[in-house]
């Protein structure tokens, strides 16, 4: 059974704020907000899912090693016992290799099943080789399945490949909307400057305007007093 994995507007009053709390203080905000934000996500995905398999992500991760325990004793038992009846002096597993496996609990019933039997326990910790081992067992077309074994672990597996879809579809989605309101705040930027520009605009119009008729009344002036 495979272990547990791991499982002055309001943007210049928020920049004053931050600036306000101090550097430490808006870093732990920004922090808390994503963990809050990762939390609700989180909570969005698990409704997504099929309630058979909420429930097995719900499961207990102290039963869940014990349901593994219980599976590595019955598998070394059976094989301390073959090997006493082979004339073999020791026992060891590949199980090991996996970091999705109880590697201690592992460790724990491999020795408990070799002291019963009278036989070395010869444990090696071969997680570290797992990337290899999985990319020769793929180029040598072996069979390789993504749960342990028992159905629990199936249906657990299942749960956790689904909520990590469901999790990144989610996060998409986040980021999608963050990058539309980020283009809604730039084009409002834009509308902003534009309407400042026409503005502007219309003031020196307005300004030559007024220019033109003080030139043009100096002008009618100085005909009158000509003619004067």
């Amino acid at each position: 059974m495979a272990g547990a994995t791991g499982a002055a507007g309001p943007a210049e009053a928020g920049r004053e704020a931050a600036g306000a709390a101090g550097p430490a203080e808006g870093t732990a905000a920004a922090t808390k907000a994503e963990a809050a934000a990762e939390t609700e996500r989180e909570a969005a995905a698990l409704a997504t899912l099929d309630p058979r398999l909420r429930a097995a992500l719900a499961v207990d991760p102290d039963a869940r090693a014990a349901r593994c325990r219980a599976c590595y004793r019955l598998r070394f038992e059976e094989a301390a016992r073959y090997a006493v009846e082979h004339g073999f002096d020791a026992i060891g597993t590949t199980l090991s290799v996996s970091p999705y496996q109880y590697t201690d609990v592992i460790e724990e019933e491999l020795d408990r099943a070799a002291a019963r039997h009278g036989l070395d326990s010869v444990f090696r910790d071969f997680r570290p080789y797992y990337d290899e081992a999985t990319r020769r067992s793929r180029e040598a077309g072996m069979y390789r399945q993504n749960f342990c074994g028992c159905r629990l672990s199936d249906t657990e597996a299942q749960a956790e490949r689904q909520l990590r879809k469901a999790m990144r579809a989610a996060e998409r989605a986040a980021h999608a909307a963050e990058r539309q309101a980020q283009e809604a705040k730039r084009a409002e930027k834009r509308a902003e400057r534009q309407a400042y520009q026409d503005k502007q605009q219309r003031k020196h119009a307005i300004l030559k305007a007024m220019r033109k008729q003080m030139k043009d009344q100096v002008k009618e002036e100085n005909r009158e007093d000509e003619r004067l």
